[in-house]
């Protein structure tokens, strides 16, 4: 094996790994976007729901949980603003790396 070979896994579980936040871009206000529970939204007014998908693997690494549900909520957050929502629920994950957010407006 050439030092290529060996270097690219590396970089690869690098990049998917340790810059899981920096996958996904954070749009203007994105910060101020609440996740609450189902709970929580009782009295909001309903977007309506979007369901996302981000990499969670790279051929044979996958990438940690916790950095493909960060980038999941990250995009929810981003979905939010661009509806004129300031807080998401958690839905459904239909398969790693996949899941369904409902975006309100609360404020």
């Amino acid at each position: 094996m050439t030092k290529k070979t060996l270097l690219l896994p590396l970089a690869a579980a690098l990049l998917l790994g340790g810059c899981s936040s920096t996958l996904i871009g954070e749009r203007i206000g994105a910060d101020q976007v609440v996740l609450a529970d189902a709970t929580q939204v009782s009295k909001c007014k309903s977007l309506g729901r979007t369901t996302l998908s981000v990499l969670s693997s790279l051929g044979p690494i996958t990438r940690s949980a916790e950095a493909v549900e960060d980038n999941l909520l990250q995009m929810a957050r981003n979905e939010a603003v661009d509806k004129g929502g300031d807080t998401v629920v958690k839905g459904a994950s239909m398969e790693y790396g996949k899941r369904s957010y409902e975006i309100f407006k609360c404020k």
